[in-house]
């Protein structure tokens, strides 16, 4: 058996793909567009799994390489029910740093990294993502002391 990808249904491609790409970093390795089926998948992965797809190309150690799958269906309006999903998590460099970009670029950090480890955010359609900071890094201001929003 082998991962190969989550997907995620999206009601918005333009605002997914804003927030995945230009707001969290990740970057599109495939687009496949089915009229006949009216849905977009939009498959996305981290810039070293884009990278390490791009360099293997079509073989089974690409497909190894973990994508987020975003599914657009043309018609289907007002998908609900994000929190029962469960997560997605990313192990990140700089949490604080990646925290204060995502801030900048109106994204509400639900569970703040008050512990230096642990961040909680959440997608356009109400995914919870999860971002995990490699190693540990001090509690600092204003995270410390930064309370929860919403749920996460």
């Amino acid at each position: 058996m082998r991962y190969l990808h989550t997907m995620v249904r999206v009601s918005d491609l333009d605002a997914s793909l804003d927030f995945y790409c230009g707001k969290l970093g990740l970057v599109e390795v495939r687009r496949m567009e089915n009229e006949k089926g009216r849905f977009t998948l939009v498959f996305l992965a981290t810039p070293d799994d884009a990278k390490r797809i791009k360099a293997e190309g079509d073989t089974a150690l690409a497909a190894e390489s973990p994508v987020i799958e975003l599914t657009w269906n043309w018609d289907e309006k007002g998908y609900s029910g994000g929190r029962n999903f469960g997560h997605l998590a990313y192990r990140v460099s700089d949490i604080y740093a990646l925290c204060e970009k995502l801030m900048a670029g109106g994204v509400t950090i639900n569970r703040p990294p008050r512990d230096g480890h642990m961040a909680f955010i959440r997608s356009p359609d109400g995914i919870s993502i999860e971002l995990l900071q490699d190693g540990h890094l001090e509690p600092k201001e204003p995270w410390a002391s930064m309370p929860n929003t919403g749920s996460w």
